[in-house]
């Protein structure tokens, strides 16, 4: 396969006025590091990808499952019931598309120029039809999960996308979103082909005040020729550069 053919599909061209496909996750990487958003976007060269996390992929087709059965049932689920909220999954014609991340929720933002899109995991709805978007994170750790931690500001403006996502497609949707957040329990004496895990629903109160001037923002950024200057905690900026001096030294010093 071509890679560099396929990740062309979707380089952003200044001159094109057609709309331009910005994924939720793209938005992020923006944040994390204009540079290697840049570079990425505009220039077509992607940072690596990551160790694919087949254990959380696993947990939340499992979530969804199980979130399906409540949904069918047009019930709560014990989790939700536990924290004293009403919540039902919601029935659509549209959540798997909504869930599919290469479609997505979708809305054209007209003073950027671009359409974005994000894949949720799950939505629920109150009496009332308002909308609840919902997250699924996994992990593993001693003590409580919780989302105060700096790298967890990415979770935070996830789910503050998928409500501006959902708002902007003409749902009523609160201003309060949740994480089910599955812990993987390591007290345990033994693996023994078993690994439980203790959930918990977080809630979050997210503000969508940030997103549509961080995209003007980008469509300003992507349309300049200055490349950007790298994030503050990006690691492949940094391996970028020194690579490229040990290498030129390489070079210069093989010649001599």
């Amino acid at each position: 396969m071509n890679i560099h053919a396929t990740r062309k599909r979707n380089i952003f061209d200044p001159a094109s006025r057609e709309p331009f496909a910005l994924s939720r996750s793209k938005i992020d990487l923006f944040f994390q590091c204009p540079r290697c958003f840049y570079l990425d976007r505009r220039l077509g060269v992607a940072p690596p990808r990551g160790f694919p996390f087949n254990l959380n992929d696993a947990i939340d087709l499992l979530l969804k499952k199980e979130f399906d059965e409540y949904r069918e049932k047009k019930e709560p689920h014990p989790l939700v019931v536990a924290a004293g909220l009403s919540l039902v999954p919601m029935q659509h014609a549209q959540l798997a598309v909504w869930r599919n991340p290469f479609e997505g929720v979708r809305y054209h933002h007209q003073p950027s120029n671009f359409v974005v899109f994000g894949g949720v995991d799950d939505v629920w709805c109150a009496a009332d039809d308002v909308v609840t978007v919902v997250d699924y994170k996994a992990t593993s750790k001693e003590g409580e999960v919780r989302i105060d931690a700096a790298w967890q500001d990415s979770y935070k403006r996830q789910l503050e996308v998928y409500q501006w996502l959902f708002r902007n497609n003409g749902f009523t949707v609160s201003d309060t979103g949740y994480f089910v957040y599955a812990n993987g329990d390591r007290s345990a004496e033994g693996f023994h082909d078993v690994l439980r895990f203790k959930t918990k629903l977080i809630s979050y109160t997210g503000s969508a005040d940030w997103i549509e001037g961080t995209l003007v923002q980008i469509r300003e950024v992507l349309t300049g020729d200055a490349i950007p200057e790298a994030g503050k905690w990006c690691d492949f900026c940094p391996y970028r550069e020194a690579a490229g001096r040990s290498f030129q030294a390489h070079v210069r010093g093989g010649a001599a």
